[in-house]
């Protein structure tokens, strides 16, 4: 099977510099230094059947790159599972009028009863395929539909009082009508302002104070957020586009930080969107187009991503030196070149 390497090359006005990624005048944002060096990194769909090695290589001219073949060492790259939010009240509205987004009867807004449908089924296949065994980490944008939405699909089951562990969710948690959710058996989760949608103008985007989501979310970490109240939404600026890509890739960039290889990504259409984008440029349209066409509700996607800088602290873990024990072990070819007169008599 082949693995194409996806490179972010090419990007108009989003070139490979270190104030390229500087992330939007958002204090909040300083917990999330960017490295010395800036991070190269790549995004890789992930193959039904797991590689233990995914690498690089780079296309000879004239070459097709969809025929390109790509091979990474296996310690440098993380796999990530890309996941949109639920139907949220403000999909309804917003399809019926989009002038429904300005409207502050959908703060914060929350899942509706179909969007927690969505949230069992997706729920139900994470657990079938074994996807639900390998994450370990899980990162959630702090508003309500994406943290519905997150303990909802990689979270337990049912609460029970007594259970010596708080609940990633309690019961009614935003309107949901929904029982509580354990976090039992379940990876942790870590709320990041990062991967917020658009910030601004939409009610619908801003969030609640994070002492009311510690209450209705017990299990979550909300360490990472600075200000108790969103200082980040404004009512009369809306974040742009290209400022929400610099931010999508300061959020892969942090990433790197983390010592966990599989993460599962709770986050929005719009930063989903922009931040795709970025990748794929250097490879065929097809390709191009599964990694940027926009996410359906609670849809997930799979990809690796592979830092190419050496910056990367992971040391290899299933990798082994060999010669244990130490014996001689010259291959042929080098002995060759080790014994030109030798070689050259045979």
């Amino acid at each position: 099977m082949t693995i194409l390497f996806l490179s972010n090359y090419n990007i108009p006005n989003l070139h490979i510099t270190s104030s390229s990624f500087v992330a939007p005048p958002f204090t909040s944002f300083q917990k999330y230094p960017t490295p010395p060096l800036l991070k190269r990194f790549s995004l890789i769909r992930d193959p039904p059947n797991r590689f233990s090695v995914i690498c690089f290589s780079s296309v000879p001219d004239g070459m097709d790159t969809a025929a390109g073949t790509s091979l990474y060492p296996f310690h440098r790259s993380k796999t990530i599972h890309l996941v949109r939010h639920a139907q949220g009240i403000h999909n309804v509205e917003g399809e019926k009028n989009h002038d429904a987004y300005l409207s502050y009867d959908l703060f914060d807004a929350h899942l509706t009863p179909l969007g927690w449908q969505q949230v069992s089924n997706l729920h139900k296949h994470v657990h079938e395929t074994g996807l639900a065994k390998k994450i370990e980490l899980v990162i959630t944008s702090p508003l309500l539909r994406t943290m519905q939405t997150a303990v909802g699909v990689f979270g337990g089951e049912g609460y029970a009082d007594g259970i010596d562990a708080p609940p990633l969710m309690v019961a009614n948690a935003g309107n949901s009508n929904h029982a509580a959710i354990s976090s039992l058996n379940s990876p942790p989760f870590i709320a990041v302002e990062l991967c917020r949608e658009h910030l601004g103008v939409h009610p619908c985007d801003k969030r609640r104070s994070i002492t009311e989501y510690k209450s209705l979310f017990p299990a979550i970490d909300f360490s990472l957020i600075e200000s108790n109240d969103d200082i980040l939404w404004t009512a009369d600026v809306r974040e742009a586009n290209e400022e929400v890509a610099k931010r999508g890739m300061k959020f892969v960039n942090w990433l790197w930080t983390r010592k966990e290889k599989e993460i599962a990504v709770v986050t929005h259409s719009g930063f989903l969107y922009h931040t795709l984008s970025a990748f794929g440029n250097d490879c065929h349209p097809s390709i191009k187009s599964e990694i940027c066409t926009h996410f359906a509700n609670c849809e997930l996607r799979s990809m690796v991503i592979v830092d190419r800088s050496m910056i990367g602290s992971d040391v290899p873990t299933t990798n082994y030196p060999g010669k244990i024990p130490s014996g001689l072990d010259l291959p042929s070819d080098v002995a060759a070149e080790k014994h030109p007169k030798q070689g050259a008599s045979q």
